[in-house]
C-alpha cells in the first residue's frame, strides 16, 4: 500500500517533466537555417506571427504558453536572427530576450550614388526611416558636428561594404559613413586639396563628376584633366552628370532642353564648379581631382566601345561625336539582326 503513493508521485513528476520538457525543451524541427526579423514596435505576438511563417515554431500554442511562463513578452531585443534545425522554445525565447545571436547585415554602397538613393538602399536592407536619414543628411548643425566643412553631407557618405545591425539608429549609420570618409580622405589629400588652393568641398565636387562621367581607373586623372583646363581657360565644364542631378530620376539620354534647365548646378549654362557633390565620389575619383594628368585636352567622348576619347580641339572632338554615333547605329542595328 505504502508504494502505490510513491508511484503516483512518481508518475506525477514523469508527466510535469513531460510537460516541461513539451513547452521548453522540445526541439523545433524544420529544413536549413530560418531568418527572422524582429523589429522595433513589434510586440510578443506579432516575433510569433513571423516565426511562425518563417517556419521555425512546432507548436505556437506552446511557444506562447513558454513566453508567458518566462516573463518575456513584453522583453524584446530587434535584430535580425537565425535560428538552426532543432532550436528549442527557450533558446528562441533567450535569444530574442537578450539579443544573444543578432546577427549584422552586410551592404555594399557603391560609388557614385546620390544621399537619396543611399537612403533607400539602407532602408530596404535595414528597415532605416528613409525619411529621417535625409533629414540628417541635409541638417547643416548635424553636418557641422561630424567636422563636415559643408551644409549637408552629400560627397561625405563614403562608398563601401558595411556591417550594421537591423534598424541601426539613423544618425549612428551616418556617423559610420562620414568616419570612413575621413578615414579616406587623409591629411596627405587635405594638404594636397590646399596646395591645389581649392576647399575639401570643391575638391568632392570635382570627384563627384568625374565619377559619373568615366569607370575606368586609367581614365579618372585625365577626365580630371579636361575639366581643370576648362576651368583655367574660363570654358564652362558642360559636364552631364550636373543635367541629369537637376532631373533627378534614373539617368536617361539628355535632350538639348535638358541643357537650358535654370539652375546653379547646370554647368552648360554656368561656369565654374557647381555648389557642391552631386553624389558621393570613391577615393580613386578623390584622388583623380587632386592629382590630375597634365594635358591639352579640352575635349572627351565616348567611343561606343569602351572609354573615352580625348581631344584638344572643337572640330576633333565634333568628329569624335560623329564616329561614337556611328558605332552607337552600328551596334543598334546589330541587335535589331539579333
Amino acid at each position: 500500500m505504502k508504494r502505490r503513493p510513491l508511484i503516483l508521485i512518481l508518475t506525477a513528476l514523469a508527466v510535469l517533466f513531460a510537460i516541461i520538457y513539451l513547452i521548453f525543451w522540445m526541439p523545433n524541427t524544420f529544413e536549413g537555417d530560418k531568418i527572422v526579423i524582429v523589429s522595433k514596435g513589434q510586440n510578443f505576438q506579432q516575433v510569433t506571427d513571423s516565426l511562425q511563417q518563417a517556419g521555425v515554431l512546432r507548436s505556437r500554442l506552446l511557444f506562447d504558453i513558454a513566453g508567458r511562463i518566462l516573463g518575456s513578452t513584453t522583453k524584446l531585443q530587434i535584430g535580425k536572427y537565425r535560428f538552426k534545425n532543432g532550436v528549442s522554445n527557450y533558446s528562441i525565447i533567450d535569444n530574442i530576450r537578450y539579443g544573444n545571436t543578432v546577427e549584422t547585415i552586410t551592404i555594399t554602397i557603391r560609388e557614385g550614388l546620390r544621399a537619396t538613393t543611399q537612403a533607400r538602399i539602407f532602408e530596404k536592407e535595414l528597415g532605416i526611416d528613409s525619411a529621417r536619414f535625409m533629414d540628417l543628411v541635409n541638417d547643416s548643425g548635424f553636418a557641422h558636428r561630424l567636422g563636415v566643412p559643408s551644409d549637408n553631407l552629400m560627397g561625405y557618405l563614403m562608398p563601401k561594404t558595411y556591417q550594421f545591425y537591423w534598424q541601426t539608429d539613423e544618425d549612428a549609420i551616418i556617423k559610420e559613413l562620414v568616419k570612413e570618409f575621413w578615414t579616406e580622405f587623409d591629411d596627405k589629400m587635405i594638404s594636397q586639396a590646399k596646395r591645389r588652393g581649392m576647399t575639401i568641398n570643391q575638391i568632392l565636387t570635382m570627384a563627384s563628376i568625374i565619377e559619373l562621367e568615366t569607370a575606368i581607373d586609367t581614365e579618372r586623372a585625365l577626365v580630371a584633366g579636361v575639366y581643370y583646363n576648362r576651368l583655367q581657360r574660363r570654358m564652362r565644364l558642360q559636364a552631364d552628370p550636373t543635367i541629369q542631378f537637376i532631373l533627378s530620376g534614373e539617368p536617361r539620354r539628355l535632350h538639348y532642353s535638358d541643357l537650358r534647365v535654370e539652375s546653379a548646378y547646370n554647368t552648360y549654362k554656368n561656369y565654374g564648379l557647381p555648389p557642391g557633390p552631386i553624389n558621393n565620389p570613391g577615393k580613386a575619383s578623390m584622388l583623380a581631382a587632386l592629382y590630375p594628368s597634365r594635358h591639352k585636352y579640352l575635349y572627351f567622348v565616348a567611343t561606343g566601345e569602351g572609354g573615352h576619347r580625348f581631344t584638344t580641339s572643337f572640330s576633333e572632338h565634333q568628329k569624335a561625336i560623329k564616329e561614337y554615333r556611328r558605332v552607337r547605329e552600328e551596334r543598334r542595328a546589330a541587335q535589331e539582326l539579333d
